[in-house]
């Protein structure tokens, strides 16, 4: 048998069986000086390269991928090189062959992925491409991480014959590195490889809704595999939340209209999450009400999105003690699941059992990804919440995202108690394990700082979230040992407070990754990582994200942040006219928008939030971030809470006030504090003002916007005592 022979039987048995797809622009292999970098989920990976892809590009392999004998016998009609430490000459024959125009093709992390996602880098794919000034083009292998061929254990669903498709991504050159020691240049080189594996990725993602992606993860881990639990402790599989999602989409077709936004107004339980994908699927805008907000704004957010059903629960409302909120909905239409389950008809039963269950695609409306998929609230300081409209690519891509740069799958299970009205508590820590194939535990409320950690004990959750004031809260409840699973814990919402991740380091052994999003962008924009992290920042954008940052009148440090990326909301709905939605746009241009938040980025992209531009405070000429007050407060106490905000004095204009639960801090304190860090005098509050607790939202934030009113109405607590 000859080897092209062989190599074209070997092509036609794996098309036949894998059904492989090749898509992108593959004629950019056959010019230039191709390098490919791939993602390396199974040992078929070499196989596929070498086969499918035109030039039959070379591939590098370790010497544990030839191990199994299928494998070198496979690898046999394709051409390899073994890549070594003892073997230094191999690198530079790839070399010499990629500076003659041939093709070659590299892993960049070496081994076959264990987590399902990108791994550790390793420079050499860099130092190649350096030395060649090679094309670097980007390879997406999906399929073959569901294979017997994967190194991956665990849940992972198994396929002997999976569908196969490569992905040849636009070629990418690696940017200019200046001229640094032989090791840190390595490490640069190994960097930007990493940002070129994790951008590709990201852009390989499929475009679809979400009730799509649901389905999806239905198919590929199973109808039957237990996917989600909540507080009454009965595992619930795909299959029980397919059923119930088409029975409560079906009923919303009963009670709304084609395109209606319908109001939301449930805790964090399967069935608020099965109601949000049956509204999805039939064409319908869930909106995720804030039930802490109280009547007048609930009511303002009803009308800003032009709501004009809300779909609750009674037994909610009684055990939330929401029957005063309610009163202030009166004028809105108001549905109970208790009720609305009586809706469902024999006929309704005949098409979910008959036909659906069996057919879902076929059975709910198709719609265009870009269409909104959920409307969110702000909690800003405006006087009335904002819509903002979620697309279903939105949320999808945020996701997306967040995948390409931490790992979590079928081995891991979520703990998730944060509100589902908070883009963090509803996309990234319910939808997107779901999507996933990742265990979930959904609990009701997050104050409940003795019962989380035991959850998280008993249930073996190894991904933890909360905001910095309630992850502070369940470390200092929590037993030494209830965070044993724990592998990533993310902080999201606030800022994270230094005492709080110092405690758990200490008590836990586990370090917190800090994240930074806004409801406008989604739960993260930027991220702390495992394989990218640098302490007092909140990590580097997330791919897929471009950003702009403007000057701001006064502030020397930092400037305003503009973004726009695919996880970008698709409008404003404001109170002032209803139901119409404002696409974004800033001073940069139409289809950014201004976060409102001051930032730096450093040479290696680390983001530094600096302060809200409307949390600054003009003294003495001097522009003045209140999150440096409190950051002084914290230096100086960092057993408390504290919360800085801005008093105008008659004749002097603005002053700074801190609210803090420290009983004894005085500005003297604070004064030592603010050199212990190197910040100036002005970091220092001219007022202090010792309360016994800070008012939060439901989400865990300080309620400054409920802080500033009180002082500007001169509503301040009998009980609390005035520093100098």
């Amino acid at each position: 048998m000859t080897h092209a022979f062989f190599r074209a039987l070997i092509r036609w048995v794996l098309r036949l069986l894998l059904r492989v797809r090749v898509e992108g622009d593959t004629q950019q292999l056959l010019r230039g000086r191709p390098l490919i970098v791939a993602n390396h989920d199974s040992l078929l990976d070499g196989v596929l390269i070498g086969l499918f892809l035109p030039g039959a590009p070379t591939v590098m392999v370790t010497g544990d991928a030839l191990k199994p004998r299928l494998v070198r016998w496979l690898m046999a009609a394709v051409p390899y090189v073994i890549v070594e430490p003892a073997r230094p000459l191999a690198v530079k024959q790839l070399i010499r062959q990629i500076r003659s125009g041939r093709a070659a093709a590299i892993f960049p992390q070496g081994r076959t992925t264990t987590t399902g996602g990108v791994m550790k880098v390793y420079d050499s794919a860099g130092v190649i491409a350096s030395h060649c000034r090679a094309d670097i083009i980007p390879l997406r292998i999906k399929g073959t991480l569901y294979s017997r061929f994967a190194a991956t254990g665990g849940n992972f669903p198994r396929r002997w014959l999976p569908r196969v498709t490569l992905t040849v991504m636009p070629a990418v050159k690696l940017p200019e590195i200046p001229a640094l020691p032989a090791r840190e240049r390595r490490r640069r080189l190994a960097d930007e490889v990493l940002k070129i594996m994790q951008r590709m990725m990201f852009d390989s993602r499929p475009h679809r809704t979400l009730f799509g992606a649901f389905l999806d993860a239905a198919a590929l881990y199973g109808r039957g595999t237990r996917i989600i639990e909540d507080v009454r402790g009965q595992p619930e599989t795909y299959s029980d939340l397919l059923k119930m999602s088409l029975a409560l989409g079906r009923l919303a077709t009963h009670v709304s209209s084609e395109g209606e936004t319908v109001g939301v107004l449930m805790p964090n339980i399967s069935m608020a999450i099965c109601l949000i994908l049956g509204l999805t699927a039939m064409r319908r805008t869930p909106a995720m009400l804030n039930y802490t907000s109280g009547p007048e704004a609930m009511q303002g957010a009803c009308i800003a999105a032009g709501i004009r059903t809300v779909i609750t629960s009674r037994r909610f409302i009684e055990v939330a003690r929401l029957d005063a909120a309610m009163r202030g909905l009166s004028d809105f239409r108001i549905l109970y699941l208790e009720d609305l389950r009586l809706r469902f008809t024999a006929a309704d039963k005949l098409w979910l059992a008959g036909y659906a269950l069996w057919r879902p695609r076929s059975a709910v409306l198709a719609q265009d990804p870009q269409q909104t998929a959920v409307v969110l609230f702000t909690s800003g300081s405006e006087a009335r919440p904002k819509g903002v409209a979620i697309s279903h690519e939105a949320m999808l891509a945020n996701m997306a995202q967040l995948q390409a740069v931490i790992d979590f799958g079928p081995n891991d299970k979520y703990l998730n108690a944060l509100p589902l009205y908070h883009t963090f508590g509803l996309i990234a820590c319910t939808l997107m394990p779901i999507i996933t194939g990742t265990r979930l535990f959904l609990y009701t409320n997050p104050l409940h700082h003795r019962v989380i950690p035991e959850l998280a004990y008993t249930r073996d959750c190894t991904y933890i979230f909360g905001t910095s004031t309630f992850l502070g809260n369940y470390a200092r409840q929590a037993h030494l040992y209830d965070f044993y699973r724990a592998r990533v814990v993310i902080s999201g919402g606030e800022k994270l407070n230094a005492e709080v991740a110092e405690l758990w380091l200490r008590k836990f052994g586990v370090r917190i990754m800090e994240g930074y999003g806004a409801t406008e962008c989604g739960p993260a924009m930027a991220l702390n990582t495992l394989l990218c992290y640098r302490e007092g920042t909140v990590g580097r954008f997330l791919p897929g994200i471009e950003y702009r940052i403007t000057t701001v009148p006064g502030i020397v440090q930092g400037g305003a942040l503009h973004v726009r990326s695919p996880n970008l909301m698709s409008g404003y709905y404001f109170y002032e006219e209803p139901g119409v939605l404002h696409p974004p746009r800033s001073e940069v241009g139409v289809g950014w928008h201004n976060t409102g938040d001051v930032i730096e980025v450093d040479e290696d992209g680390y983001v530094t939030i600096q302060g809200r531009v409307k949390r600054f405070a003009k003294i003495a000429g001097e522009m003045v971030s209140l999150e440096l007050l409190e950051r002084v407060a914290c230096q100086a106490a960092p057993a408390f809470k504290h919360a800085a905000t801005v008093e105008q004095i008659a004749g002097s204009g603005e002053s700074t006030i801190l609210f803090t639960t420290d009983p004894r801090l005085d500005r003297v304190t604070l004064q030592k504090a603010a050199r212990q860090i190197g910040a100036m005098d002005l970091a220092v509050a001219r007022r202090i003002i010792h309360v016994e607790s800070l008012p939060l939202l439901g989400s865990g934030k300080t309620d400054y916007v409920t802080l500033k009113r009180n002082v500007e109405q001169g509503r301040i607590p009998d009980t609390v005592s005035h520093g100098c």
